[in-house]
């Protein structure tokens, strides 16, 4: 894997932030506010932590990934086919068009470098806990994480992973939590306050850190924490639409697609 400075980091995380409005601005569809704020998380993992072979996908040692909040699959199309494994055009003539490799959610039938499929949210979370005990069953040694959203651990189906994964022990496991206070219907604390955040997962036993989700430093300073024996979450706080000033903390572009206008100074500000 190339050595990146953090410098470097940002400089990558920007660059995937202006492909993310882009690919959405010419589909005319898409999720732009939580594809923005966890762009950070993913540089962190994707050029600084996981062990992935683009020429190789499904090499049976690989590191896995799983995005859990699937709606936000343009930050992560972006940053696979930045690491190679498709074609960057990709991006422009294939994101949710019909029978194409880049669904509006991931497909691991079709993408090359998803490794789960994700659609109903709170799935992902239950498969990346699958992976990390199928690890532990065989005796391999590869890590499994998964961005999971705050307005996603609504789900109950978060909170029987979460059960499962310290009754089995898995240390092989880390959860980045995208904390970006909004959710599709508006705050998340609104639709469905989930209190003390960190102390939920503390009472679930995970190893918990806290970390602004926009500072890559921290990012991978708490990925390489340890896990001391139990499962690991990472509470990332994030703003929704991270990046471009008028779509920060707007609801709007949760799911919204900017107009021309905005599309350009979106641009601009991006650099």
């Amino acid at each position: 894997m190339a050595v990146y400075s953090i410098k470097d980091l940002e400089l990558k995380a920007k660059q995937i932030r202006r492909t993310v409005v882009d690919m959405i601005y010419n589909a005319k569809s898409g999720h732009l506010g939580g594809s923005l704020s966890m762009v950070d998380m993913l540089v962190a993992l994707y050029y600084a932590k996981l062990n992935v072979d683009p020429d190789n996908p499904g090499w049976e040692d690989r590191d896995r990934f799983v995005l859990s909040k699937g709606h936000t699959a343009p930050a992560y199309y972006a940053v696979l086919a930045d690491k190679g494994f498709f074609p960057k055009e990709c991006l422009y003539n294939q994101y949710r068009r019909i029978d194409s490799i880049l669904q509006g959610h991931p497909d691991c039938q079709k993408t090359p470098g998803v490794d789960m499929s994700a659609g109903s949210l709170g799935i992902g979370m239950s498969a990346a806990c699958g992976m990390a005990l199928g690890a532990k069953r065989l005796g391999k040694d590869f890590h499994t994480y998964a961005i999971v959203g705050d307005g996603e651990m609504n789900e109950g189906e978060i909170w029987e992973a979460a059960m499962f994964a310290a009754f089995h022990h898995l240390d092989n496991i880390t959860v980045l939590i995208d904390k970006n206070n909004m959710q599709n219907d508006g705050l998340t604390n609104e639709v469905m306050d989930m209190g003390d955040v960190d102390a939920k997962w503390h009472s679930f036993d995970w190893q918990v850190y806290h970390v602004n989700g926009h500072d890559i430093a921290a990012i991978l300073d708490a990925l390489n924490k340890p896990n001391y024996g139990a499962p690991k979450a990472i509470v990332c706080d994030t703003l929704k639409g991270k990046g471009v000033s008028f779509m920060e903390m707007n609801i709007r572009f949760h799911g919204g697609c900017p107009t021309e206008q905005e599309y350009e100074l979106a641009m601009k500000e991006l650099g």
